[in-house]
């Protein structure tokens, strides 16, 4: 059963939520990151990203990197800008975008519940990924950024929620996305603490690689603390906990440099050999499972697949993107791995279909592929099968913000550099 814990958070005064949090270090650029702390001079990205501050020469790798990370911590906190909670706590945190709601239980987690699958994974993460973020949890001495889990819905858990948001809140803004985000804190922990002891497991919806590194860096700090308990707060890592009725997952599309070697009517006959394919008057964003937009040579397409293709009962392999990669990707345009293949890039559902058509109009790819989003359920039953999702198959929206809490490790164990790190 999965165990949470209450913490004692690091966090903005309620009046400057807005401009200290951030959004995560994984979907923006150093450009953008640097444009984040322009606006707004107490931003959390200094934290996150301080490569956007460092000399553009340097390897965001450096020692140096890590150095400014936990600098730039220390002076958020001296100046007033994070002050820590007076006690352990339990948060509730909603996001409001494009007319629906998602209220998050944001606590820790136990890194062994995550070892040992009781909160299950559904991708693969990479090492040299969970090593820049293992190097910058040591270094910081805190898990800067929460992984978003979702559960099997719950009343008994609902009822909890419901209760403690109808208090005031302990922030409400808007950010530059669109999204409002309010916080709450609860006023009693053992409820949730009990309700969530009869959860039998949570599933990572997204940050994979934060999930690892805190693992990472529990292992390490568990191996260099001579006087390790076990009951550390290093032990746990920092999350938002939602309920799996309340998520959309947006798609992730897909584009391609070139049709290897086929001419756009070679092309296009190989695609109606998988399935049906018409001409659409307008940009593809496909309604239904097994269907998909392409666009190439300045039209759009409708490609269904054969109804055969979509039978298998296997839980990845009936995904659309595991389609699209099994009866296009592969045997048409000669991607043999989408991990590894430098031609094929990825664009997240939160971009409209008209930045898939910019990059075929520009030149920067030969054709793009509009995707049906993959559903929650399919989510979870992929992550109970102990299987994993081809990559960047799931795009969540509304991002957690960074900043708004943060939990610190407490551990004076020395961090050592990246060779000394535990894979």
């Amino acid at each position: 059963m999965l165990r949470i814990n209450p913490f004692e958070a690091l966090r903005p005064p309620a009046n400057q939520a807005a401009s200290v949090s951030s959004p995560p270090y994984d979907v923006v650029s150093r450009e953008e990151a640097r444009e984040e702390i322009d606006r707004h001079a107490q931003s959390f990205m200094r934290v996150l990203r301080p490569d956007a501050l460092l000399d553009k020469a340097m390897d965001p790798h450096d020692d140096a990197v890590y150095a400014a990370a936990r600098t730039a911590l220390d002076a958020l906190c001296d100046n007033g800008a994070l002050t820590r909670q007076d006690g352990p706590r339990i948060y509730l945190y909603r996001q409001s975008w494009r007319g629906r709601s998602q209220v998050g239980v944001v606590c820790c987690c136990h890194v062994d519940d995550y070892a040992n699958d009781v909160i299950k994974k559904h991708e693969k993460t990479r090492k040299d990924k969970e090593d820049d973020r293992t190097r910058h949890v040591l270094s910081t001495r805190c898990n800067a950024g929460p992984v978003f889990l979702t559960y099997p819905d719950d009343a008994n858990i609902d009822r909890l929620v419901d209760d403690d948001i109808a208090e005031r809140p302990l922030f409400h803004f808007n950010d530059r996305s669109g999204v409002t985000h309010t916080g709450w804190i609860a006023e009693s922990n053992q409820p949730y603490i009990d309700a969530f002891a009869h959860i039998a497991n949570a599933y990572v919806a997204d940050g994979h690689h934060r999930t690892a590194s805190a693992a990472r860096a529990a292992a390490h700090l568990r191996q260099n603390n001579p006087g390790h308990q076990g009951n550390e707060s290093y032990e746990w890592f920092l999350t938002v906990l939602f309920p799996a009725s309340q998520l959309t997952i947006l798609p992730y599309n897909r584009i391609v440099k070139d049709l290897n070697g086929l001419t756009t009517e070679a092309f296009l006959e190989a695609l109606a050999s998988v399935g049906t394919l018409r001409r659409a008057d307008e940009p593809i964003d496909p309604e239904h499972p097994g269907t998909f937009g392409v666009y190439v040579d300045g039209h759009w397409y409708l490609l269904s697949l054969d109804a055969k293709v979509l039978e298998s009962s296997d839980p990845v392999h009936r995904l659309d993107c595991a389609l699209l990669e099994s009866t296009v990707l592969k045997p048409i345009l000669g991607i043999d791995d989408i991990r590894t293949d430098v031609r094929i890039g990825f664009v997240g559902g939160i971009r409209p279909l008209s930045e898939l058509q910019t990059h075929v109009d520009e030149g920067k790819a030969a054709v793009a592929f509009s995707l049906h989003p993959v559903s929650i359920q399919q989510l979870l039953d992929v992550a109970d099968s102990g299987r994993c999702m081809p990559p960047k198959s799931t795009w969540f929206e509304p991002k957690l913000r960074s900043g708004l809490f943060i939990h610190q490790l407490d551990a004076e164990v020395p961090a050592q550099q990246e060779s000394g790190i535990v894979s």
